[in-house]
C-alpha cells in the first residue's frame, strides 16, 4: 500500500476513533452551516472528513478509498491524488454549504467528497474497462449521480446521506480527470457524457428552475 494512502487512513480512524470518545471534539471539527457562516470557522470544510458517524461509516469509506485509490494513484501520482481527494472533500463541503446555506442547522461527517473524487477520478481514467458491482464505470457513475441528484432535489426524512457532498466531490473528481487527461476523455466522451447526464440536469435545475436554494 502507497505510504501515503495508508498514511491518510490511519490519521481518517485515529481521528473518527476521538470524535467517537469525545463529543466536544465531534462538534468542534463536524460540518456545521451555521458555525462556518456566522462564525468563519472554515477549518471545518475540511476537518468534517476526518470524522465519522460510527464504525461502519468509518469502515466503508476507507473501504472504497482503499479500492480506488491505487487507480488515481497510477494515473494521477501521489501530487494528482492528494489534489483530488483533498479537493473533492473541500468542494463537496462548499457544495453542501452552499444548498444548505438557509439551514444554519444542518451538520455533516464524513471522507465521502474526498472518496467520491477519487472513485469519478479512477472511472474517468478507464470508463468502459473498470467494472464497479458488476457495472462498467460510466453506467456505475450514471447511477450514482442520477440517485444522489434525485435525492438532493426530493429529500426524505429517512435518508441521512450528504448527497451533495458526494455531487460535489464526485464532481471535482472528474472534472480534475478531464483537465489532466484531455485527449482520453475526448475517446471517452460518449461515455463520460452518459454519466454526466444526471449533473446536466442538475445544472438544469439549479441555474434555470431555481430549485435549489
Amino acid at each position: 500500500m502507497n505510504i501515503i494512502l495508508l498514511a491518510i487512513i490511519v490519521i481518517t480512524c485515529i481521528t473518527s476513533y476521538i470524535g467517537f470518545q469525545k463529543p466536544e471534539v465531534f462538534e468542534k471539527y463536524k460540518f456545521e452551516v451555521g458555525a462556518i457562516q456566522r462564525r468563519k470557522e472554515y477549518i471545518r470544510l475540511l476537518s468534517a472528513g476526518f470524522l465519522h458517524a460510527d464504525f461502519m461509516h468509518l469502515f466503508f469509506n476507507m473501504l472504497t478509498l482503499y479500492f480506488f485509490a491505487p487507480i488515481a494513484l497510477y494515473g494521477f501520482h501521489v501530487y494528482g491524488f492528494l489534489i483530488i481527494y483533498f479537493g473533492s472533500m473541500i468542494l463537496g463541503n462548499v457544495f453542501c454549504l452552499y444548498h444548505y446555506r438557509n439551514v444554519p442547522s444542518y451538520s455533516a461527517i464524513g471522507a465521502s467528497g474526498g472518496v467520491s473524487g477519487v472513485l469519478f477520478a479512477a472511472v474517468a481514467l478507464a470508463p468502459k474497462e473498470l467494472e464497479i458491482n458488476f457495472l462498467p464505470g460510466y453506467l456505475f457513475g450514471a447511477l450514482y449521480f442520477g440517485y444522489s441528484v434525485y435525492m438532493m432535489l426530493n429529500p426524505k426524512q429517512w435518508d441521512n446521506l450528504g448527497h451533495a457532498a458526494h455531487l460535489g466531490g464526485a464532481f471535482f473528481g472528474l472534472v480534475y480527470a478531464i483537465i489532466i487527461y484531455p485527449e482520453l476523455a475526448m475517446q471517452n466522451a460518449l461515455y463520460i457524457g452518459i454519466m454526466a447526464l444526471p449533473l446536466i440536469y442538475l445544472a438544469y435545475q439549479i441555474f434555470v428552475n431555481k430549485k435549489i436554494g
